[in-house]
């Protein structure tokens, strides 16, 4: 047997089975941010100043709940000897999650003018039962993955099966709900989350294998936690991450990513409806675009990661690459021309998606070397606290250029300075998030090939 199936101690079923759950997080969190403020600021109506606040506090609730539940469940349970640390988790906050989806589209039915602050409150109640569970879910999914696959060579391995797998989802969750919704009929979107929900629970299901801990990774755990040790504070917690120069480094970079994707997925319903005058369903080959060059440039990007065993310059190169081709994004008006501009989009939005978890992961190993402690959830709630402020910036953004350029309301046509907000907060405002995290990422992270390997013995040696 080679020394590097020694290394790989899972099954690649039990991966593509892992995967499973990550495409569930990108099912949802896919349709969440394409349809969430576009529905009750153009669908329902609601003035563009009580959804920007409102997603402004969801957002900052989504920020301080994530490292909570990192910190809340980074901790043995009654559960933990048979079930496992995390398994329990992601199960229990998996279902609530997609259950409470279907709550965002079924608000009150009251005059958006007359009753803004009953529909105010509602997105706002929706929006954090939503979060509450999705942080359950996706902290405790997330933890798995340094804990269970230990090597280089099985992080690897493992995210070249879940990543495509992963991507299913993201395909599914931009092609299948634009084909129930119709611009202007409520009760579509309804439909669209019940549907959800049921190709939700199914993803789930079939997650189960890998997401379930094998007893050799829950003794571990246990041999080494000290119950009779005080634990650290969560803002204690919280100060020795931030002291870690390229776990800060890291959150700062991923914040502005998921700034610029959220504000690209968050514009598409807009441009379809008011630049490109199409219905719903055209959506449906535009989000095809960027997740066809997606598909089909992930085994690229993992097979260059493999070649070079450099994680920093692949997500250089591909971040770089991001941000530059989200400039055009802004000043393509022919439908099937956006098409092809997405599926080179895609393929750069692949290779830096596929990045984060190795990056993630080599940064994890630095933090136990320092500390001499596992505490995964913790570094992946505060990865969740940062990322989610992307959903702020988005709020922030559409909230100011609707403003300034006059968006009207559940309108069907908008002016042509509207127009171009719309089209500004699709490409150029996205660039300068994208382009910033790179120029941060390049300039302060410091994890190259020979600390990464370094790291890696030592967390050996600590046997942790």
């Amino acid at each position: 047997m080679s020394s590097d199936s020694l290394k790989i101690k899972h099954s690649k079923g039990n991966m593509a089975s892992y995967g499973f759950a990550k495409a569930l997080n990108e099912f949802i969190d896919m349709a969440f941010t394409a349809f969430g403020f576009y529905f009750y600021e153009s669908e329902i109506g609601l003035n563009v100043w009580l959804v920007g606040t409102g997603y402004i506090i969801f957002a900052i609730y989504n920020a301080i709940n994530d490292p909570l539940v990192g910190y809340l469940t980074d901790r043995p349970f009654n559960f933990t000897k048979k079930w496992g640390r995390r398994f329990p988790w992601v199960i229990f906050g998996g279902v609530i999650w997609l259950l409470s989806y279907i709550l965002i589209f079924i608000p009150p039915d009251v005059d958006p003018v007359s009753g803004a602050w009953i529909l105010f409150a509602w997105l706002l109640f929706a929006t954090c039962l939503f979060d509450t569970f999705a942080s359950l879910f996706f902290v405790n999914f997330s933890a798995i993955y340094p804990d269970k696959f230990r090597s280089v060579e099985e992080r690897r391995t493992a995210n070249a099966i879940a990543t495509p797998v992963g991507i299913l989802g993201i395909v599914a969750g931009g092609i299948l709900p634009p084909l129930f919704i119709t611009f202007g009929v409520k009760s579509s979107f309804i439909i669209q989350a019940g549907i959800m929900l049921i190709i939700g629970l199914i993803m789930l299901a079939v997650s189960i294998p890998g997401l379930r801990e094998d007893q050799v990774t829950i003794d571990r755990y246990l041999s080494k936690y000290e119950p009779e040790k005080k634990r650290e504070s969560f803002f204690s917690s919280l100060k020795t991450a931030l002291k870690q120069r390229n776990f800060v480094i890291f959150i700062i970079t991923y914040t502005l990513y998921r700034s610029l994707v959220i504000c690209v997925q968050s514009s598409i319903p807009y441009v379809i409806r008011f630049v490109l005058k199409r219905p719903a369903s055209a959506m449906t080959l535009i989000m095809a675009g960027f997740l066809i060059g997606a598909i089909l440039s992930v085994p690229v990007w993992i097979k260059l990661a493999q070649k070079t065993n450099n994680n920093r310059k692949i997500k250089l190169i591909s971040g770089f690459f991001l941000a530059f081709i989200s400039i055009p994004l802004t000043f393509v008006t022919d439908y099937f021309l956006l098409f092809f501009v997405l599926i080179i989009w895609g393929v750069a939005l692949g290779g830096f998606w596929v990045m984060l978890a190795p990056v993630l992961a080599d940064v994890i190993d630095e933090s136990i070397c320092v500390t001499e402690k596992r505490e995964e959830g913790v570094y992946m709630g505060f990865q969740q606290f940062f990322g989610r402020l992307g959903i702020l910036a988005q709020a922030i953004t559409f909230l100011i250029v609707h403003s300034l350029t006059g968006f009207q309301e559940g309108a069907d046509t908008q002016s042509p300075q509207a127009v171009f907000g719309i089209q500004l907060h699709f490409g150029i405002i996205p660039f300068v998030f994208m382009f910033l995290a790179m120029l941060f990422f390049a300039k302060w992270y410091t994890l190259t090939p020979d600390k990464v390997k370094d790291n890696q013995l030592k967390v050996d040696e600590l046997c942790l």
